[in-house]
């Protein structure tokens, strides 16, 4: 309404109605009867219809929403009963400016009670501890935009021209990013690696690059590998995203367990895998599910090699459970009688006459 169209449309009204000073009290108080109306539906309607439901987020974001909600519907009141005041300055720029961070602050509040329920739900599906430090991150971040909206949305009620400061913003932002470049990335490259699901804390996993050892933490920039060496190997997380990774826990702990063996040119075939076989059901822990087997699967210059593949239900017991699994088929092979061969190198001599 212009404050100039605000007079005629009361010039019909009592003498007494006419009064500014009544018209503001009216408002006000009309304005703090509209606070403690809303007030009043959330504490004994809103607030028994969200007790019903399975989550808590919306009885968090009520009980974040009912202060704010208040002072907002009370400053507009006060911005109201300025009209028949005609006090249109410094006042109502104050108001104003009160009733944008309040708007301000009560959508920052919902978005940190959303960000604080995606972070719950994203620890009970992870192992990982990268979300105990994304989420304070995330939480700053907004922070800081919301912040930045309030600082731009006062700036505009005060008339403040900011598009000088702009263009060093920018360029002061470009240098920042272009000095933070590498840190940015190792950030980023955590926040895909725990959004993707990579691997978890424990898991056991062999890098492109040929490490090999269990997660020990995802950190924000680097994630630890302890090898079998008991070394700590730090990964930037910026390259692990972008590294071909075995994890050796996916889709499941258990795993194939390869034994390479030699057997002499001569023996009979069928007899050595039936051998080794019953070699490899000898081995404590070992599964023929899916299947269990022994083959010859090359000749070379002096022997028939083969291999003999097993499964474990367990990853952390392959080393053990093949080194038993050699000594068995050793012993059975000997056992049975079949030659295992070895490199021999035969020289000949000529005697001068």
């Amino acid at each position: 309404m212009a404050l100039g169209q605000y007079p005629a449309l009361l010039s019909g009204l009592h003498p007494q109605l006419q009064n500014p000073w009544l018209q503001a009290a009216t408002i006000i108080a009309a304005s703090v009867l509209l606070a403690l109306l809303v007030i009043f539906i959330i504490d004994r309607v809103i607030i028994r219809l969200t007790k019903k439901t399975s989550t808590d987020i919306d009885d968090i974001l009520i009980a974040k929403s009912r202060r704010p909600l208040f002072f907002i519907i009370l400053f507009l009141g006060i911005k109201a009963a300025l009209v028949p005041l005609q006090l249109n300055g410094l006042l109502d720029r104050l108001v104003s400016s009160a009733s944008a961070l309040l708007f301000v602050y009560l959508l920052g509040s919902v978005l940190s009670i959303l960000i604080e329920a995606w972070g719950k739900h994203l620890a009970k599906r992870t192992r990982t501890h990268l979300d105990e430090t994304l989420l304070p991150l995330l939480h700053k971040s907004s922070g800081v935009l919301f912040f930045i909206i309030a600082l731009l949305w006062v700036f505009r009620i005060w008339n403040v021209d900011i598009t000088p400061y702009l263009a060093g913003l920018g360029l002061g932002g470009l240098v920042l990013g272009l000095a933070l470049q590498d840190t940015l990335k190792n950030i980023f490259g955590g926040i895909a690696l725990i959004l993707d699901r990579n691997f978890n804390i424990g898991d056991r996993i062999k890098l492109e690059s040929g490490e090999m050892g269990e997660i020990l933490d995802i950190g924000l920039r680097s994630t630890k590998l302890l090898t079998f060496d008991n070394e700590v190997i730090f990964v930037p997380n910026g390259q692990l995203a972008n590294m071909r990774i075995q994890n050796y826990v996916r889709p499941e702990p258990r795993l194939r367990v390869v034994v390479k063996f030699s057997v002499a040119y001569g023996s009979d075939i069928a007899k050595v895998k039936e051998t080794v076989v019953l070699a490899l059901r000898a081995v404590e822990g070992a599964s023929d599910k899916p299947y269990m087997d022994a083959s010859i699967v090359e000749m070379s210059d002096f022997a028939l090699h083969g291999e003999a593949r097993f499964f474990i239900e367990s990853y952390r017991d392959a080393y053990a459970k093949k080194a038993e699994a050699v000594q068995k088929i050793y012993d059975a092979l000997n056992k049975a009688g079949i030659a295992i061969p070895f490199p021999t190198r035969t020289v000949y001599m000529k005697k001068e006459k």
